[in-house]
């Protein structure tokens, strides 16, 4: 079986979990709510009304019967802008946070992925081992009719049937456990079967790691839009810091005179400024934090990169360790059926190289299992797409 055939369909089920995850839509609306944000920045003050009128009868010729008036306050020029591209910047942050979603749940998938393959070959293997000493057994059996045997060697393979059952039924459990965990990190309602391929092949040779691409992970590469971010808010605080103005027409009634029409405009001063420059200390502290947590970040995600590489490597190792095991157990099994039939058969050796046996096949699914489970994870720090 090729890698290809296998990503194929691993790829499937994490295109279906991109689409469906609920915490994949929720971080999707976060990002649209960052973009409507953009929009509403670009808006003006409320425009304000204001009115009066006199009930009573006014004896001064010029006295004001009444007043209306409107007026429009307008920020510094270019402020409107500054708040536009801050709002951008934030929205820019947020779809970072979309990809590293994506990253995410397709490592969570594959982990369950192989964590199903693993539980369904330990199933296979506890089957064919049961049917083994099920062989074994009634060859013990012959041989206790023929006196070559004693009862207790019969009883002691019933009773190791008996414990790879019960292992059996525990994985049981525990596949439905993991069926679970799959289907919902995709949302299904239902919980469905995972068609698992029959057997995973690993490659002979591992692809070159380019561990400068480290640093465009979207991990890291979010520190970058949040620095934008900080600059547009020291921007923006400057833009604030500067005078409004505003702009507004009044319209007077006049007591037996004629009606005035007069033209307003006003500035607002900001005279204490203390505010805005303690803005401006925070942007830049902030501007350093982020920087020290991009540093720890990128540590981070260099640790958790070259451990996974040493547990896939270690994976491997192990594999070719098993595979040699399982055919030294297997030639060992064909040693002791020759045995039978001259009849020197010793039920304890069967039952020990068994045990063995199943030993090292169990450790060869995991060896696998830790293999692709490990590839994902490095495909979560590596993935150019």
């Amino acid at each position: 079986m090729s890698w290809t055939g296998q990503g194929q369909q691993l790829e499937t089920f994490i295109d279906e979990a991109i689409k469906n995850n609920p915490n994949i839509q929720a971080v999707i609306k976060q990002h649209a709510i960052a973009t409507e944000k953009v929009s509403e920045s670009n808006s003006l003050p409320d425009t304000q009304f204001s009115g009066g009128y006199t009930l009573s009868k006014a004896e001064m010729p010029m006295m004001q019967q009444g007043e209306f008036s409107m007026m429009q306050m307008l920020p510094w020029f270019g402020t409107i802008s500054a708040r536009s591209k801050y709002a951008t910047a934030m929205a820019n942050a947020d779809f970072v946070e979309i990809e590293i979603a994506k990253r995410k749940i397709a490592m969570a998938v594959s982990q369950s992925y192989y964590r199903l393959y693993e539980i369904a070959k330990k199933q296979q293997v506890l089957d064919s081992n049961i049917q083994l000493l099920q062989v074994y057994e009634r060859l013990a059996l012959t041989s206790v009719e023929v006196g070559q045997a004693s009862a207790v060697s019969v009883l002691r393979l019933q009773m190791r049937q008996n414990d790879l059952i019960e292992q059996k039924l525990r994985l049981q459990q525990d596949y439905s456990a993991a069926l679970t965990a799959i289907n919902k990190i995709m949302n299904r309602e239902e919980i469905t079967d995972i068609a698992i391929r029959d057997s995973l092949t690993i490659p002979e040779k591992e692809t070159e790691i380019d561990f400068s691409q480290l640093k465009l992970h979207p991990e890291i590469t979010k520190y970058n839009e949040l620095n934008e971010v900080v600059s547009q808010a020291d921007i923006l605080n400057k833009k604030e810091s500067a005078p409004d103005f505003g702009i507004g027409v009044q319209y007077m009634l006049l007591n037996e005179a004629p009606n005035m029409l007069m033209p307003m405009a006003t500035i607002s001063i900001p005279i204490f400024k203390k505010k805005f420059k303690s803005v401006a200390r925070q942007n830049k502290l902030k501007y350093e934090e982020l920087e020290i947590q991009k540093q720890a970040s990128e540590n981070l995600l260099m640790t958790q990169l070259q451990t996974a590489i040493k547990s896939r490597n270690a994976a491997r190792i192990s594999l070719e360790t098993q595979d040699k095991n399982i055919k030294q157990a297997q030639h060992a099994n064909e040693i002791l059926l020759k045995n039978y039939e001259t009849g020197t058969i010793n039920f304890n050796e069967v039952l020990d190289v068994q045990e063995l046996q199943l030993k090292f096949q169990i450790s060869r699914i995991e060896a696998i299992a830790a293999y692709f489970k490990q590839t994902s994870i490095i495909n979560y720090f590596t993935d150019k797409n």
